[in-house]
C-alpha cells in the first residue's frame, strides 16, 4: 500500500526525461530529490519503438507546444530512461531509502518492471484509455496511480472501474492538464471535488504548471497525492526543465503544500495558544481617579487601557454604578472579585 498521511503531502519526484541521458545526472536527480524531501521516486518505462513508429510521415512530427518540430520517435528516444539503467536506479534509491516506481508504457515493460519488484505503478494519462495496460497492472494486485489528463468523466470511470475489477489493492487518481507547461486558465481546480465524490478513491494532483500555486489551490480541495518534475539546482536544459521544480525548489514547493494543508485542517473556529499569549496587549478597566471603598464606579474614575492582565472592557458598563468593595489607587487595575 502507499502510506497516505492525512496531515502531509505524499510527493512523488517525476525524473522523466531532465536525465539528459546521463545516468550519473539521473542518480543526482534521486539524490536531489531525497535532500528536499521527496516521499517517492517515480521514472518512465519505455522505449521509443514501444511508443511510436520511426516514421517520417507528417502525422508523426509535432506541429506545436514546447516539443514543437521533434518527429514523435525522436523525442521519445532522446527522452527514454534506458531499460539497462532502471536496476541501478532502483539499487540507488533502495540504498538512500527512498521508494522508487515507474510508469510502464507497454504490457511488456509491467513484466520488465515486475522482475526489479516495482511497488506499486503509475498509468500516464495518455495511456489511460489503454485498458490492456490497467488490465496487466491491476493484476499484480498493486496500487495504481492513474493520471486523468485529456480524458472525460466516462473514461475514467472506465478506467477505474478496470483497474478495481481486475485486481488493483490500492487506486488513486490524479487530476491532471497535460499540457507543458500548463497555464493558470487550464485549470478548473473544482473538478477534484467532482472526482472525489464520484469515485471512492484517494484524489491528487499531477502539476505541470509553473510555481506553487495550482498546488496550493489543490490542498485547500483535500488533496494529499502531488507529482511535479523536477530537476538539479540551477539546471537549464532538459525536455521537461520548463516546468520542472529544481533543487530547492522541491522543499520550497512540499513546504507551501504542507503549510496550506496545516492551515486548512481545522473544521471549527479557533486561536491558537501562541497567539493568545498576546491577549496582554488587549485592554483592561483601570482606575483614573482615586477610589474609596464604597464609592460609586463612574465614567470619570473608570478608564480603559493597556495591558490585557485586568477585567475586559466588555464589562465597563456593568461597572458603572456600582459601589467599590476595596480602596483603588491611579493605575490600579480593578479587581474581578467587583463583577460578583
Amino acid at each position: 500500500m502507499i502510506r497516505i498521511k492525512k496531515n502531509k503531502i505524499f510527493f512523488i519526484a517525476e525524473l522523466s526525461a531532465n536525465h539528459n541521458g546521463n545516468l550519473i545526472h539521473a542518480k543526482k536527480l534521486i539524490k536531489c530529490a531525497k535532500a528536499n524531501g521527496a516521499s517517492a521516486i517515480k521514472l518512465q518505462t519505455y522505449t521509443a519503438d514501444s511508443m511510436t513508429f520511426n516514421s517520417k510521415k507528417e502525422i508523426f512530427k509535432i506541429k506545436r507546444g514546447l516539443w514543437k518540430g521533434y518527429k514523435l520517435w525522436d523525442l521519445y528516444n532522446k527522452a527514454k530512461t534506458p531499460y539497462e539503467w532502471h536496476p541501478k536506479l532502483f539499487k540507488y534509491a533502495k540504498k538512500l531509502k527512498i521508494p522508487i516506481f515507474s510508469t510502464p508504457f507497454d504490457v511488456h515493460a509491467v513484466d520488465f518492471l515486475e522482475k526489479l519488484k516495482c511497488p506499486f505503478y503509475k498509468v500516464a494519462s495518455f495511456e489511460m484509455t489503454d485498458l490492456e495496460l490497467i488490465k496487466k497492472i491491476a493484476k499484480t494486485r498493486k496500487p495504481i496511480i492513474i493520471s486523468t489528463g485529456l480524458s472525460n468523466l466516462k473514461e475514467i470511470k472506465l478506467a477505474y472501474d478496470t483497474a478495481k475489477k481486475y485486481g488493483s489493492s490500492q487506486i488513486i487518481l490524479l487530476y491532471c492538464v497535460s499540457n507543458y507547461p500548463s497555464d493558470i486558465k487550464d485549470f478548473n481546480v473544482n473538478n477534484i471535488e467532482i472526482l472525489k465524490k464520484k469515485f471512492n478513491c484517494e484524489i491528487g494532483l499531477s502539476d505541470h504548471s509553473k510555481g506553487s500555486f495550482v498546488g496550493i489551490c489543490s490542498v485547500t480541495s483535500g488533496v494529499n497525492v502531488v507529482e511535479k518534475h523536477i530537476g538539479l539546482d540551477g539546471q537549464k536544459n532538459g525536455l521537461d526543465i520548463e516546468f520542472s521544480l529544481r533543487g530547492k525548489e522541491i522543499k520550497n514547493y512540499i513546504n507551501d503544500l504542507n503549510n496550506t494543508k496545516e492551515i486548512f485542517k481545522r473544521k471549527k473556529f479557533f486561536r491558537s495558544k501562541n497567539e493568545l499569549k498576546n491577549s496582554i496587549f488587549k485592554r483592561s478597566i483601570f482606575v483614573s481617579k482615586k477610589i474609596n471603598k464604597g464609592d460609586k464606579f463612574s465614567k470619570e474614575n473608570l478608564i480603559t487601557k493597556r495591558p490585557g492582565f485586568g477585567i475586559s472592557p466588555i464589562y465597563y458598563s456593568r461597572l458603572i454604578g456600582k459601589r467599590a468593595k476595596r480602596n483603588y489607587r491611579y493605575s490600579d487595575l480593578i479587581s474581578k472579585k467587583e463583577l460578583f
